[in-house]
């Protein structure tokens, strides 16, 4: 089990969204149930990081994803009653922020300046705004949190893996608290060219997960952090807690640096092992928060997976791309922080954007919203190179 020998668990009690639906948990909860207008990219409207104290200079020396990070770290603070420096212990506190490329932004914007006016005019600052640990770096030192900090790259299994090893890091003792999640920004013309080329993208602008009618993602952009504490710690300043995660599972499809493995195997393989991890059988899971892209491929093979792990028990199924769009390295910290706002709220949000669940897909869509009783339920997140990632999460008790 995640649980340590020493009997140390891991639980939820903050998280903090930046999305194209809506920044903070409530607004972004609400958003979930609200269509989305047709479009290939999903930017986060009037984002400003200006809003958590970051004066000019500082946004400038940072590329957007780091921005988009540092915003949701400081909801996720917020929201955990961890704001003020009294109520955090530095010391004990990690970082673990994935994002699958980095500073894109920022690339792009000083090749064109190489070219266009030489070496010379090229910002000093480039390097460290576009190396992918930026945001991890930037959320330690803006809240002095001297714990392990790290970043994971693992395509758009980042922000699950990261959320996964943190809580690994609080159960093996490396840590009492860690702010783990994902962000990604790279909108860019290079970036989007590159997914329209290999026919990736919704030439719709719709994102319709395991629709019949499904034509690919829309790229979004996006943050999303959880505070993850120490069981014990978390009860004695008297937090609310969302839910336990009591299990993670990753591994490789090791079949093709795109298209997930044939029936799904892989991405069930991950699954049973969170499964395994947290001693939960399959019969008792209620929920699964699907990857879900929209893509023909990645749809149909995550439908294999949960119908081969779940058979006849069929779990309800929901994807939140509909709404939110795929944010890549953001994408499964943004659907862990969904998934911990359905404990709270007691209801699956609709998966939005599809109308007609593809018949050959036997799993249980959910279409619109529906009451739920908390139970053990499955977050997942599958990316390019084969990697996958699952994180068990159930009600904390």
């Amino acid at each position: 089990m995640l649980e340590s020998r020493n009997g140390r668990r891991v639980v939820v009690t903050g998280v903090g969204l930046v999305a194209p639906c809506g920044i903070g948990a409530a607004d972004f909860w609400a958003g979930l149930s609200k269509p989305a207008m047709p479009s290939v990219t999903r930017e986060v409207p009037g984002f400003d990081a200006a809003v958590i104290g970051l004066s000019t200079v500082e946004i400038r020396r940072l590329d957007r994803f780091a921005q988009l990070a540092l915003v949701a770290a400081h909801e996720a603070l917020g929201d955990a009653g961890l704001a003020d420096e009294a109520d955090r212990d530095g010391d004990r506190t990690g970082v673990l922020i994935g994002c699958g490329i980095g500073g894109a932004w920022s690339w792009e914007s000083q090749v064109r300046v190489l070219d266009e006016r030489g070496p010379s005019r090229v910002s000093p600052l480039t390097v460290p705004m576009v190396m992918p640990n930026a945001a991890a770096g930037a959320v330690s030192m803006r809240w002095g949190l001297a714990g392990p900090c790290e970043t994971i790259s693992t395509a758009c299994a980042t922000g699950t893996q990261s959320i996964g090893n943190a809580a690994r890091w609080i159960a093996a003792g490396r840590a009492d608290t860690v702010l783990a999640g994902g962000t990604e920004s790279c909108l860019t013309g290079v970036n989007l060219a590159g997914f329209g080329n290999m026919r990736a993208l919704s030439p719709t602008g719709v994102s319709r997960p395991f629709d019949a009618g499904r034509d690919g993602f829309c790229a979004a952009e996006g943050a999303g952090v959880l505070v993850l504490e120490e069981y014990s710690r978390a009860v004695a300043r008297g937090a609310r807690i969302y839910a336990e995660i009591a299990g993670t599972g990753s591994g490789a499809d090791a079949y093709h640096i795109t298209a997930p493995s044939p029936g799904g195997r892989g991405a069930a393989a991950c699954m049973r092992e969170a499964l395994a991890d947290g001693g939960v059988a399959p019969s008792e899971v209620t929920h699964v928060n699907a990857h879900g892209t929209s893509t023909q491929l990645n749809d149909a093979g995550e439908a294999q997976a949960i119908a081969a792990v779940f058979g006849a028990h069929r779990p309800a199924v929901t994807s939140i791309k509909g709404v939110t769009g795929h944010s890549l390295g953001g994408a499964g910290a943004i659907e862990a922080a969904a998934l911990a706002l359905t404990f709270a709220h007691r209801s699956l949000p609709p998966t939005m954007g599809t109308t007609t669940v593809d018949p050959a897909l036997d799993i249980d869509v959910v279409l619109s919203p529906r009451d739920w009783e908390p139970a053990p339920a499955l977050s997942n997140s599958f990316g390019f190179g084969g990697h996958n990632a699952s994180l068990l999460f159930v009600p904390a008790s």
